[in-house]
């Protein structure tokens, strides 16, 4: 499964020196080898860039005030060699050898812009975070997507497509289905590769989370200005995914250590959510299905095929 073109891998990171290691130290596992990589910082303070230097990453430093998830990405990409772009957040990093592998397999088909792969949480992650990561991205892949849900937390583009289009320096999120949004409205397709996992790591604050979906909010609405998000849509949405979790959880056994954690973390999402659309209607769209409503209270759980691949070995892991 070798990937058509080169490949250079471009990490986003703000002082990362607690996750970025491991990413590192996944892509040096990988059976895909000789990758360029990047690391656009904007203004660490910890050891990040030495981190990176370690690696022998490429590092470009932005200033903090010209941060955007757009800005920061075209730098990166700008200075990038390969055909291929791989977009990783700091703060993930692979589950097996074969990731970069699967992740640009898609390309081999000319009409695939982008392709974005699975994601899953720590053994630290809330209990509601992994309800959304299983939401989002499914077990199954996608070989052509019909919408443009995607991530760049784990993702990978043409560069050849990103010169037509850059990304949206302007947007406080969602730079990611902005783009994928636009390659499909050019006739391109985007793929969804299960089998390319991450784990991303999340250790949010209620504050944060509440900044983290209001951001993004109000990218949606900038992307889709026909799709509203009313206070009615919070409750409803609200009940119904805390709902689910708590259903999960109680199945699962861990409902009494998670319950109050459910319960802040929709709330902020849904709050989140609402004060960033600002004013009363409907979302309407398979967007809205993707993003917002709950696991399909299923009777089991799903037993999944063991990978062959070889699993990536970190020094800190048994």
């Amino acid at each position: 499964m070798s990937p058509p073109q080169r490949c250079s891998i471009v990490i986003r990171a703000f002082n990362e020196e607690k996750n970025i290691e491991r990413l590192f130290r996944g892509i040096s596992q990988q059976t895909l080898k000789q990758v360029e990589v990047i690391l656009v910082d904007s203004g660490s303070t910890d050891s990040t860039i030495d981190i990176a230097n370690q690696f022998g990453a490429k590092v470009i430093s932005i200033p903090p005030e010209r941060f955007s998830f757009g800005y920061s990405l075209n730098c990166g990409i700008e200075e990038a060699a390969g055909e291929l772009i791989v977009i990783a957040s700091a703060h993930v990093y692979p589950l097996y050898s074969d990731w970069l592998a699967r992740l640009l397999a898609p390309f081999e088909n000319s009409q695939i812009a982008l392709t974005y792969g699975k994601q899953r949480g720590s053994e630290n992650t809330l209990f509601s975070e992994h309800q959304v990561f299983a939401q989002w991205y499914p077990e199954e892949s996608v070989v052509e997507q019909q919408h443009p849900f995607c991530n760049n937390a784990n993702a990978a583009i043409r560069r050849d497509l990103w010169k037509l289009h850059p990304y949206d320096e302007t947007l406080s999120g969602l730079e990611d289905i902005e783009w994928a949004n636009y390659m499909i409205g050019a006739g391109h397709a985007i793929a969804y590769v299960a089998d390319a996992e991450v784990v991303h790591i999340h250790n949010e604050s209620p504050r944060k989370v509440y900044n983290r979906y209001r951001r993004e909010a109000m990218a949606f609405k900038r992307i889709f200005p026909e799709e509203r998000f009313s206070f009615l849509d919070f409750s409803r949405l609200c009940l119904t995914n805390i709902g689910s979790d708590f259903w999960h959880a109680l199945k699962q056994g861990k409902l009494v250590n998670n319950f109050a954690s459910i319960f802040w973390f929709r709330t902020m999402q849904f709050w989140g959510t609402y004060q960033g659309f600002q004013h009363p209607g409907l979302l309407t769209s398979q967007l809205r299905k993707t993003f917002y409503y709950p696991r399909k209270l299923n009777p089991g759980e799903q037993n999944h095929e063991k990978r062959k691949a070889k699993p990536v070995i970190y020094n800190d892991e048994s």
